[in-house]
């Protein structure tokens, strides 16, 4: 199956697209904040980034989802700063700072190309939802000089309806992160109260574009949906709620990983509901409200240590 931005490229509209995008920066609402800074002129709004995107790292990664990380590595792409303020984020070196070169477009398409050349299943756009613009630009570029791996997005899931609209026949596979079911603890620790609204808006938008995840004979990932879903001490996030959800609203036969590796990091400690590991008791109760509202297709199972 080809990548989908190839059709878009032949007919000329994923150009468009990136005009389209680059447009928006003027004055910001790409993402759900809706900041209207004029990135174009070096405002910054909550996600701290301007006209050009920052890459902290990139390379084959080993360890994602079995059906991206394949035996040669998922391509990913570390992409610096973020839209959301997760006390608890892992990443925060690269998420909450400004690690990595900004890039131009046609430095981006060269690290897509670079991936492809080392022989990366696909492309894995990490933490893109800030800098959907500067991915569009790097994309066409790299079209043009011979990409023609999947592209992955891989968000927090705190995506807007009029961003996703820009990437509609440009991703191949949407890998969100469902993190909460209540609008309470989305606001004390990730700074977006509105997140599991908007968050349901955009998975279900994004399953709208490419279904469910289709595996091809080798069991690769080749498009469609792939949901994350962290569990956390306390049942702070929602497992039940979600996991309903996905099988009553989405699909049945959405794939979900359900993950066990919650650690109290960056500022979680602060937060006595987030400061300690979650439990295999916890875990297992997640996985069971998965089980109990129809989801089957669920990633390898991990208990925490």
């Amino acid at each position: 199956m080809p990548p989908a931005y190839l059709s878009l490229l032949s007919s000329g509209e994923l150009a468009h697209r990136v005009e389209q995008a680059f447009a928006a920066l003027a004055s910001c609402t790409l993402c759900p904040r809706r900041c209207r800074a004029n990135r174009l002129k070096g405002e910054l709004g909550v996600c701290r980034c301007g006209e050009k995107a920052r890459v902290a790292s990139y390379g084959p990664h080993h360890g994602e989802e079995r059906p991206l990380s394949g035996w040669r590595g998922s391509g990913t792409v570390f992409f610096s700063r973020c839209n959301l303020r997760c006390v608890f984020c892992q990443n925060y070196e690269i998420s909450q700072a400004d690690a990595g070169p900004e890039v131009e477009p046609e430095a981006l398409a060269s690290i897509f190309l670079e991936i492809q050349a080392m022989g990366c299943h696909n492309v894995n756009l990490v933490s893109p939802s800030h800098v959907v613009p500067q991915i569009l630009a790097g994309v066409l570029l790299a079209a043009q000089a011979g990409l023609r791996l999947p592209l992955v997005y891989n968000s927090g899931g705190y995506d807007s309806l009029e961003a996703l609209a820009l990437l509609d026949g440009v991703i191949d596979i949407y890998m969100p992160d469902m993190k909460y079911a209540d609008a309470k603890a989305a606001h004390l620790f990730s700074g977006a109260r509105d997140y599991p609204v908007v968050n349901r808006a955009a998975v279900k938008e994004m399953h709208r574009q490419v279904g469910d995840l289709v595996l091809d004979q080798e069991g690769l990932a080749v498009r469609g949906l792939l949901v994350r879903h962290l569990v956390l001490p306390n049942r702070l996030a929602g497992t039940t709620q979600i996991a309903r959800f996905l099988a009553e609203e989405v699909s049945p036969n959405t794939y979900l990983n359900v993950m066990a590796q919650y650690h109290p990091a960056y500022r979680a400690a602060a937060f006595v509901q987030l400061n300690r590991r979650i439990t295999p008791q916890e875990y297992e109760a997640a996985l069971q409200a998965a089980r109990s509202a129809g989801l089957t297709r669920l990633d390898g199972i991990t208990s925490p240590s």
